[in-house]
């Protein structure tokens, strides 16, 4: 089945970087408009804490680019793609070992890198499930032509 052009396949994979993307943008957004209401979960404070909060926000902002050529056309922009996965593993990964380097005694820390792994951890799933449907779809279409 195929609209406009794009199978099924690459319909859902749009579907499921657009919603990891929604995601990152929704909390680039949070942090950059909000910071107040997050710096107290990383054990920061004042003038200084809703600004490394907001200098997160600029980070999710600015990793999202390659996020954005993907959702457009996973097809054209299949390096985006890959970028996007790796990026979202080394999110995923590192704040993993993040939270097993931390001390006893950061139970906000803690809650709040355990919240990031769960949020890149799901996006790193739907991103692999769209690269395989990517990936599957390009091969479809080569054996076509």
């Amino acid at each position: 089945m195929e609209a406009r052009g794009y199978s099924l396949r690459a319909w859902t994979a749009r579907v499921l970087i657009a919603a990891v993307t929604f995601m990152n943008l929704q909390a680039a957004l949070q942090f950059l408009l909000r910071p107040r209401a997050y710096a107290w979960g990383f054990e920061l404070s004042g003038v200084p804490g809703e600004a490394m909060i907001q200098g997160l926000g600029l980070l999710f902002l600015m990793w999202s680019v390659p996020y954005l050529f993907a959702v457009v056309d996973p097809q054209k922009h299949f390096l985006s793609l890959v970028t996007a996965v790796i990026m979202q593993f080394i999110g995923f990964a590192g704040e993993s070992l993040l939270l097993m380097g931390l001390e006893e005694g950061h139970p906000l820390i803690v809650s709040s890198v355990t919240r990031f792994i769960i949020f890149d951890g799901a996006g790193l799933v739907a991103l692999l499930l769209a690269l395989w449907l990517v990936v599957f779809d390009r091969k479809a279409s080569i054996k076509k032509a």
